[in-house]
């Protein structure tokens, strides 16, 4: 049997070495069209940001190591031009030498993964445009900004490779500016939570422009001599003057050499496979960021361009090959990412996602720590696990915070592809010990929350909706202190102080001024947090302190009640329906209330899953 790969790295290279170990006696070629045929792609910006120095770093595999290993001829600066279906064989050019040659094959596997999007705009064709992809683009970046002395850099996209190369400018000492067409960076994220990441990048100084669409570049000299390049924005708008431009607005399928030899193509013109990965032509299999495949979740056709799902396609397609009936079951898009000192994780659906596959949907917002707060280093994560309604299936989530984010995204991930319900989280049993969770783990603490919801023990709404409902302006703050900076001590003890200033305010403040008639905000924080900072005209009855309030407090008017995280709150909610009032909790707390409408992310140490310090 001979098979020929077209194209290396995730896929290809898995297959091939998946092929060689199912057949000692097969003929297997690779032809791959740049210099390297096996590397670290994901890894790339680290090593333009300095953190991996060594370029033999990159490389995971080369022609030499193939060839000893497993017997592979690898051929690299070679690209197959032309696929003959009918007399199966392709045709292959030799970039070195600019010879075309022919090879047949009894099998083909198609992994020419996917190409930047580069736009026909004005100005594309400066030399000061880069994409990044493989590693000569690594490497074409690298020498430009030493070569050039280069200090500022403007990115256009603010998907993975954007921001990745947005942090590891910033490291390399470079001025960044990031510049987004839609309202929020990160589209694997919900527009509330991608609020958690601008404000870290603004917090370390990346310049951030959203709602810009880009629709040109212009180079300027000065009168020193200095060349720039100036990113022209809809509206006649511009971005500061930059050394260079960093395009990562997307990839598109690698999908040419496919339509042309007749095979099916599918969404985004990637190439249509079976669950073998089989294209329309059954003795060609397709695999990686060329193919349309299958989310999990839904089941409708998606374009999911990531390392993990190509590597495990290339095994696929081996065994396929092989004689192994072995099915791909679709993806996720399970991804995690780092932003300076955060991480940012994925897996499921989205809540736009979710609305346009048509679901029953919610979500919860919770913001529980990385592991017991009595002892040191707990960091706090902000969480959220969208479900449907009523089955409580998980459907998606979405998690930023320091440790432990991505070991709660995989176990999510797992659960969403078993196809487990908010009621599977609350029985799930993972490890535990002080210094990696809590007893009651982040994911069971989620399954809770759900659960809640669906048997209608507490309703929630979003800030969003709460705001609206009272009549608060998200531009109206007090002080600019964040309230879970004071450690719980300190809250104590002025909460107690500060008795006599709360007993004054009951009754007066039940009809607040920017309270509509038939709603009130209730803060159940300490009065000391509540002192910090809070919502315009929220009362603030403490939760200790909400049994007290009861005769103060309408049951004609709905209750929307916040704390700094959502967990007091929740408590008071509880108190407050049994006692025949109307009241919903306010997901995400206060705390989420500062990222989305005050540009500050709390402070996540050592903060215990009530958003005080521990």
């Amino acid at each position: 049997m001979k098979v020929v790969i077209v194209g290396g790295v995730a896929g290809g290279a898995t297959a091939a070495a998946r092929l060689r170990r199912l057949d000692e006696n097969a003929e297997i070629i690779i032809i791959e069209r740049t210099h390297y045929v096996s590397y670290a792609n994901c890894g790339l910006p680290y090593y333009i940001g300095g953190t991996i120095k060594d370029r033999k770093k990159l490389t995971l595999q080369t022609p030499e190591s193939f060839r000893a290993r497993f017997e592979i001829d690898v051929r690299t600066s070679q690209e197959v031009t032309r696929i003959d279906r009918a007399n199966k064989q392709v045709e292959i050019l030799d970039h070195a030498t600019g010879d075309t040659y022919t090879e047949t094959y009894d099998k083909l596997i198609l992994s020419p993964g996917a190409h930047p999007v580069s736009p026909n705009l004005p100005g594309m064709n400066s030399s000061r445009i880069f994409t990044l992809r493989t590693v000569e683009d690594t490497f074409a970046i690298d020498e430009f900004i030493a070569n050039n002395h280069a200090e500022s850099a403007t990115i256009v996209g603010g998907g993975f490779i954007g921001l990745e190369m947005a942090e590891n400018l910033k490291d390399r000492g470079l001025t960044v500016n990031v510049i987004q067409r839609s309202n929020h960076l990160m589209p694997v994220l919900d527009p509330d939570m991608a609020s958690l990441l601008h404000n870290c990048f603004r917090s370390h100084d990346v310049n951030l422009t959203l709602n810009a669409n880009v629709v040109g570049f212009e180079e300027i000299t000065d009168k020193s001599g200095r060349t720039t390049l100036v990113t022209r924005i809809e509206n006649n708008s511009f971005a500061p003057a930059s050394d260079l431009v960093i395009l990562a607005i997307g990839v598109a399928p690698e999908s040419a050499l496919a339509q042309e030899a007749g095979l099916e193509l599918g969404m985004k013109a990637s190439i249509k496979v079976d669950e073998h990965l089989q294209t329309s032509d059954p003795d060609i299999y397709a695999i990686g960021d060329a193919i349309e495949t299958t989310h999990v979740v839904t089941d409708h056709p998606a374009h999911i361009a990531l390392a993990g799902p190509a590597n495990k396609q290339g095994r696929i397609v081996a065994d396929h090959i092989c004689g192994i009936n072995r099915r791909f079951a679709g993806s996720l898009g399970s991804s995690v990412m780092k932003a300076f000192d955060l991480t940012v994780a994925t897996t499921g659906l989205t809540s736009k996602a979710a609305a346009s596959a048509g679901l029953d949907f919610d979500a919860v917002v919770l913001s529980p720590a990385s592991h017991a707060t009595y002892y040191p280093g707990a960091q706090s994560m902000t969480m959220k696990v969208l479900f449907e309604r009523p089955s409580g299936r998980i459907l998606g989530a979405q998690i930023i915070g320091r440790e432990g984010s991505d070991k709660r995204i995989d176990v999510l991930a797992v659960a969403i592809k078993a196809g487990m319900t908010a009621y599977d989280l609350t029985n799930l049993d993972l490890a535990y010990a002080p210094p990696y969770s809590s007893a009651k783990d982040p994911v069971n603490m989620a399954g809770y929350m759900i659960e809640n919801i669906l048997e209608g023990r507490v309703a929630q709404v979003t800030w969003d909706e709460a705001l609206v409902a009272a009549g608060v302006s998200t531009e109206q703050d007090t002080t600019p202190m964040s309230a879970n900076s004071a450690d719980t001590e300190a809250a104590e003890s002025s909460n107690k102080a500060g008795n006599a200033t709360t007993e004054n305010k009951r009754g007066s403040q039940t009809d607040g001024e920017t309270n509509t008639a038939n709603t009130v905000i209730v803060d159940t924080r300490t009065t000391f947090e509540y002192q910090c900072s809070h919502i315009e005209g929220a009362i603030n009855a403490p939760l200790d302190d909400v049994r007290a309030f009861l005769d103060s407090l309408s049951k004609n008017k709905k209750l929307l009640v916040y704390c700094a995280s959502g967990l007091r709150s929740y408590l008071a909610c509880r108190i407050l329906m049994q006692h025949g009032f109307d009241c919903a909790n306010i997901a995400g707390g206060y705390q989420f209330y500062e990222a989305l409408y005050k540009d500050r992310n709390a402070d996540g140490e050592g903060v215990g899953d009530c958003g005080l310090k521990a």
